[in-house]
């Protein structure tokens, strides 16, 4: 089965919230069949940093990314969720 690798990038809803420990909120959320391949941090503007991460997941999840994006939208500290990119991983 083929994967993707999603780059998103996620908006926490208050500038206190680290990135890090969103990561691992986000981490131990995500059910099977998604994996965190990569993460990082890019600065916004005032102190706020979105959390930018690469995600795996399969290729023919109905929906697309939709799903990922709804799992990540409901999760403690998220506010937005981006979808910068989608590409099939080899």
């Amino acid at each position: 089965m083929a994967r993707v690798a999603v780059v998103v990038k996620v908006y926490p809803d208050d500038v206190s919230i680290d990135p890090k420990t969103l990561a691992e909120r986000i981490k131990s959320k995500l059910p099977s069949g998604y994996e965190v391949l990569a993460e990082g941090e890019e600065p916004i503007a005032f102190g706020l940093k979105a959390l930018k991460l690469v995600i795996a997941m399969n290729e023919d999840t109905e929906g697309g990314t939709e799903e990922v994006e709804q799992l990540l939208k409901n999760i403690e500290g998220v506010q937005e969720v981006e979808v910068e990119n989608v590409s099939r991983m080899q």
